[in-house]
């Protein structure tokens, strides 16, 4: 009677040390959701001047390409990132469509920003579609394109 009790005590410790290892490891996320939170971190970065976060998501050989159709690299992207100065209220993305391709992803998204402009408020939209290459086990952009969707006052 005593192995039977045994028995299921050690059955009963190995299960609950089986939960509590479980319960403590952290979730797994998906490719898309570490693309989606590194795009959320890149725009919050870039209001709070954060440039340390930036430098780590943009690839050396990055390119954007603006709204009004400019063209400009790293560190163009860090210079506007550093001297920003406009009033944003908000800044807030959605619409987050993501494709793998192996060590590359495309990922969509808008980005709707409330500000202010000449005193009053100003609402604008943007399509981004951007470019992420996995290198050593990160992901960095090394493209971005921006649309204006919409302005309205």
């Amino acid at each position: 009677m005593n192995t039977i009790r045994y028995l299921l005590c050690c059955t009963l410790v190995m299960g609950w040390l089986g939960a509590v290892s479980t319960a403590q490891e952290p979730p797994v996320r998906s490719e898309q959701e570490i693309l989606i939170e590194l795009e959320r971190g890149w725009n919050e970065a870039f209001y709070a001047k954060d440039i340390a976060f930036i430098e780590g998501v943009l690839a050396d050989e990055f390119t954007a390409t603006y709204d009004d159709g400019s063209r400009g690299d790293r560190a163009r992207e860090l210079t506007l990132s550093t001297e920003f100065n406009q009033q944003v209220v908000s800044a807030a993305q959605d619409g987050f469509t993501v494709r793998l391709y192996a060590d590359t992803a495309v990922v969509w998204f808008t980005l709707r920003l409330v500000g202010i402009r000449q005193g009053e408020r100003a609402e604008v939209a943007f399509s981004y579609t951007d470019v992420w290459v996995r290198r050593d086990g990160r992901w960095q952009c090394v493209s971005t394109h921006s649309t204006r969707m919409s302005d309205a006052a």
